[in-house]
């Protein structure tokens, strides 16, 4: 079949799937924004859009869909462009619905299976917004944004044929009228590259080398910022090296925001935070590693004794999942997305996203005592390739999920 992969960051959550349906012999072919520098083996088109600057006090709480439906016109006129000049029809197309790219394809191509890739509907209650307000006001104003915001995630999936989320708690934010319309696929994790290794070493920006066995403790954004707790393992960390003279905390990630709003008056939320505790801390052992290639991502997490991760309830953080198939002791945030994965005292250790005591307290217990948690690290490993594992689980039932839309016969 003729398949149109469609993100404005190609290749995202299509990493896997796009090659594999071309190594099957479709006939694939990807449109991307003209700005993204990310290659492919796939073969991709690129639109160009510039986005308008939107004026406020005009559009109002229009001001997103604004935005998101620029591009959307976009996209259209670059997909109509390639049917009329090249005659092409996809007969199945799967685009990201965050960006606006896929809310007028059906006007272009009414005959082809659209799927999107839903991935979280903006709520005003019971999700993100409201729930850490250190950094954000709450109240009707707030909650009536946030339910603004998912204008045209609704309309992608309304007038789409399927579409596909990756947990059943992201599934689970959309109303319950398009929920039907959802499957839940994780998009898989690299179980064969992500393994336990006792082999490992990280050499540091110091020129130190930390092995596997050290007291490693590590903490792994995109991007280091309250949605992912950032500010609440910095506030922790202080007492878990002091109870721990010789651990480490190895951090990963930028200084960009992903989520939310940046902080006021600074570049990014990293020396905002670190500023608070920074006097508090044994600075030599506290390593910052910024953003790192993938293999040595994978080094980080074969040397980690303990690794924390903390999200509000959101989307969740494939790192997350990587980190088990490492064979990682993961204490995690006792968020809903975080509690679809981990069973507290099954497969990690799970500490409320606010109780800065009991990070502290339970950081340093494992990290003082690995050998009581040998039967979770296992057990995490074995849930990340029982469920999450891309080659042997995820990718062979997106194949079968993509496969089910294209021609009969």
């Amino acid at each position: 079949m003729k398949l149109l992969f469609l993100h404005q960051n190609f290749p995202g959550q299509f990493l896997h799937l796009a090659p594999e349906m071309a190594r099957r012999g479709h006939d694939v072919t990807a449109m991307t924004d003209a700005k993204n520098n990310r290659q492919s083996t796939v073969k991709t088109i690129r639109y160009k859009h510039e986005a308008r600057n939107v004026e406020p006090a005009q559009t109002r709480l229009g001001r997103n869909y604004t935005t998101m439906s620029d591009r959307g016109v976009t996209v259209a006129r670059a997909c109509a462009h390639l049917r009329d000049t090249q005659g092409y029809v996809p007969d199945v197309i799967f685009g990201h619905s965050g960006w606006g790219e896929t809310l007028f394809l059906k006007e272009i191509w009414p005959q082809a299976k659209l799927i999107v890739y839903a991935e979280f509907y903006y709520r005003g209650v019971g999700a993100d917004v409201g729930f850490d307000t250190e950094f954000a006001p709450y109240g009707l104003d707030q909650i009536l944004i946030a339910q603004a915001r998912a204008a045209h995630l609704g309309q992608a999936l309304l007038h789409a044929d399927a579409g596909l989320a990756p947990t059943a708690w992201q599934a689970s934010t959309y109303p319950d009228a398009l929920r039907g319309m959802i499957r839940v696929i994780h998009d898989g994790v690299d179980c064969d590259a992500m393994q336990p290794n006792p082999q490992a070493s990280v050499t540091l920006p110091d020129g130190r080398t930390l092995r596997a066995g050290d007291e490693v403790l590590t903490f792994v954004n995109r991007n280091l910022e309250p949605y992912r707790g950032y500010h609440m393992f910095m506030r922790a960390l202080p007492d878990v090296l002091r109870s721990r003279p010789n651990a480490h905390a190895v951090i990963v990630g930028g200084n960009e925001v992903s989520y939310g709003a940046a902080p006021k008056g600074a570049k990014g939320w990293k020396d905002l935070i670190l500023s608070e505790v920074q006097d508090r801390l044994p600075m030599d052992r506290v390593h910052f590693m910024g953003k790192v290639p993938y293999g040595a991502f994978v080094s980080i997490m074969q040397i980690s004794r303990v690794h924390a991760y903390l999200t509000y309830p959101f989307v969740l953080s494939w790192s997350m999942l990587e980190s088990m198939a490492a064979g990682c002791l993961v204490v995690g945030s006792k968020t809903a997305p975080v509690e679809e994965v981990i069973t507290h005292g099954e497969n990690g250790l799970l500490v409320d996203f606010f109780d800065i005591k009991g990070w502290s307290q339970t950081l340093t217990d494992t990290l003082a005592h690995p050998e009581r948690y040998d039967a979770l690290r296992v057990t995490a490993r074995q849930t990340a390739q029982t469920h999450y594992d891309m080659r042997g689980v995820c990718l062979p039932r997106m194949i079968d999920f993509v496969e089910g839309f294209g021609p009969k016969g």
